[in-house]
């Protein structure tokens, strides 16, 4: 093996790329584009694996086998003993769905495709990313292709094309032109995929393998690309957020900048690179793989253990814990590795690593077979665990922007009723299939109800495509089929305000800026609605507005089962009826302002069911949790409501009835 001189400035950038992530992920004020830390680590090694086997294949003693052996030498060790303890943490702490969930990302980990798993887990109902112990490693899967593609990739261009650094050029061009249209059409493609992400690492072999100069470039040259290489990283770390869309053009600053400073400070010691080469960013980089490994899990188990949240004491806390295992992981399982001191020869380290990598994926698939060992929790525990997942059925009748975007209408109760209705809405309107159901059934009519997640029942200009086709068939639908009333139902709160959290990304926005503002949001909320009802009411239909459920500030299923776990109450959780009075206070003075200026139009709330006068509303009812996370009815708290929905059953049963004295008559 060809040896590379050791450069320290390589080690404070890869400190830099791993602070960048972590202090992200931990949510320190300020780091918002600290993702860019990711794509920092893509064209350093870019850089030095190009630069081993160049090296080696110039010496004449290159072997693919020597090099994978190496990788898997570097990776697999710490990154095995990882995944090994996640699976014991989550016995104790994970639901079973999470837990299978666990399994099934370690499977797909150990085959080195963790990116295409995470990338295709994007349904509505999947579970939250950052609550995702393995989510980090679909970067290390990305590198694991590059590592088993690329030596094969040089190996033909150098044997086979004179121009083979156009070649290689030429491929970085495709690839980053596939990141930025992909960014616009796929994002998730764009984001997980190797292909979208090939550039950033041929960024990086591209400067190993330039023609070596035979005199350098001036120091003050090297000083100026070094600190505005610097300078572009860190902006793309500050400055960078979730606003932004990433990868493609975007993720030029961090590339650049990355190849920039290893550019100078391959020709001279700039001032940068000393500060790079520091003792403190040094030490920091060399444990920098074992830390990003041990970050993301330490924070997602925490979570989990945390039940009400994390404080920022606890966070402090599990930030240190990450990187003490950080330090012990670089320390006693990368250093013995690395040091050869264990499975020295090739052959040995790589069979080790097969057998271990079977293991655990034979363990990940036990998780899945076995349902996540759902006998592990009590039966009140894993019947709270359960009401997380949405069932099939209800599913079938969502339509979303991720898998399904051309979903059906699902009918319910008898077809050839004369009194119809359209329940037309987002996944709230879903939510409340098992009530519409047994009502359309007791009541003797016909129920259309049309869904899509995320979707508001009227037109806006800044809808998904998913959702204005959607929302046109829905409108075709109505002026194709007679139905009588038509009940909208949305959770109407996060396109006004946005989540709880902050995130604004599924409200209403200023088609002049293309930002939110509350005011506007509410402006237009009301005038959008306004001008739905009103054309409703045209065509001759009655017009339900049914008011959002509570938005419970925790997922309730989550918190319900991890407090059955540790056999502490259930029945006293929930959010104070004042805040949800509060919240909905603007959007129910909307609602109720239609319903004054036209009988035609009626308002329906669920509240009062689940909210006690000046009191809280509840989430828990005699074992069942009454939510599916923190603002969908479960099937329990759909028919938990349901009597609020009596008005509107009255209603179409007297249709039902007018219509058959009518034909009577006419008899």
């Amino acid at each position: 093996m060809t040896s590379l001189a050791y450069r320290r400035d390589i080690d404070g950038l890869r400190a830099i790329a791993v602070l960048a992530v972590v202090l992200f992920h931990f949510g320190v004020p300020g780091v918002t584009g600290g993702f860019v830390g990711v794509d920092v680590f893509f064209v350093i090694s870019g850089f030095l694996i190009t630069s081993i086997i160049w090296r080696e294949r110039q010496a004449g003693h290159f072997r693919f086998l020597d090099f994978w052996a190496r990788r898997a030498r570097r990776i697999l060790p710490a990154l095995i003993v990882m995944m090994l303890a996640s699976l014991v943490v989550g016995w104790f702490l994970l639901a079973p769905k999470d837990y299978e969930e666990l399994g099934r990302s370690i499977h797909n980990q150990v085959i080195f495709i963790s990116n295409l798993f995470f990338m295709r887990q994007d349904g509505y109902f999947e579970t939250a990313s950052d609550m995702k112990p393995m989510l980090h490693t679909w970067s290390l899967s990305v590198e694991e292709q590059f590592y088993i593609a690329f030596p094969l990739l040089l190996a033909v261009l150098s044997r086979w094309l004179k121009p083979w650094r156009s070649a290689l050029f030429v491929l970085l061009l495709v690839s980053f032109a596939a990141s930025v249209w992909a960014v616009s059409h796929e994002p998730e493609k764009a984001f997980f995929l190797l292909p979208m992400r090939a550039w950033e690492l041929l960024a990086g072999a591209m400067l190993a393998v330039l023609p070596v100069r035979a005199e350098r470039v001036s120091l003050g040259l090297a000083q100026a690309v070094s600190l505005i290489s610097l300078s572009l990283v860190l902006v793309a770390v500050f400055r960078y957020d979730a606003d932004t869309a990433f990868p493609g053009a975007a993720a030029l600053l961090p590339v650049l900048g990355v190849v920039g400073l290893i550019w100078a400070n391959g020709q001279h010691t700039t001032l940068v690179g000393r500060l790079l080469g520091s003792r403190v960013l040094v030490g920091i980089g060399l444990i920098s793989y074992s830390w990003y490994l041990w970050h993301w899990p330490v924070l997602v188990f925490g979570k989990y253990a945390s039940i009400f949240g994390l404080t920022p004491l606890e966070l402090t806390a599990l930030f240190f814990l990450s990187l003490l295992l950080g330090y012990g992981s670089w320390r006693f399982i990368e250093g013995p590795f690395r040091e050869r001191r264990l499975l020295a020869g090739s052959r040995a380290i790589l069979v080790a690593g097969v057998i271990a990598l079977a293991s655990l994926g034979l363990a990940g698939k036990g998780l899945v077979w076995s349902d996540g060992f759902a006998q592990r929790l009590s039966p009140e525990a894993l019947q709270f665990a359960q009401t997380h997942t949405w069932s099939p059925k209800l599913m079938s009748c969502l339509g979303d922007d991720k898998k399904n975007n051309h979903r059906e209408p699902c009918h319910f109760g008898p077809q050839a009723s004369t009194a119809r209705a359209l329940v037309w809405g987002d996944s709230h309107a879903s939510a409340l299939i098992p009530a519409l159901k047994d009502g359309s059934i007791k009541y003797d009519f016909s129920i259309t109800q049309a869904g899509y997640a995320g979707c508001l029942p009227f037109f806006r200009e800044e809808n998904t495509p998913g959702c204005r086709a959607f929302n046109e068939r829905t409108a075709a639908l109505l002026s194709r089929e007679h139905f009588s009333d038509v009940v909208l139902v949305a959770r109407w709160s996060l396109y006004v305000y946005g989540e709880r959290s902050g995130d604004t990304g599924a409200s209403i926005h200023d088609p002049a800026t293309g930002k939110y503002d509350r005011a506007i949001a509410q402006q237009l909320f009301a005038e959008g609605l306004n001008a739905q009802v009103q054309q409703l009411r045209a065509s001759g239909h009655r017009v339900w507005l049914v008011k959002e459920v509570p938005l419970q500030d925790f997922n309730v299923p989550f918190r319900l089962a991890r407090l059955a776990m540790l056999g502490r109450p259930t029945d006293k959780e929930g959010l104070p009826l004042a805040e949800h009075l509060e919240r909905q206070a603007y959007i129910s003075a909307t609602f109720e302002r239609l319903a004054a200026a036209d009988p035609g139009v009626r308002v329906l709330d669920p509240a009062p069911k689940l909210c006690e006068v000046n009191s809280w509303c509840r989430v828990e009812l005699d074992g069942h949790a009454l939510y599916t996370d923190d603002n969908h009815l479960s099937i329990a708290g759909s028919r938990l409501v349901e009597g609020f929905l009596e008005p509107f059953f009255r209603t179409l049963r007297n249709t039902s009835a007018d219509s058959a004295m009518s034909r009577n008559d006419v008899q």
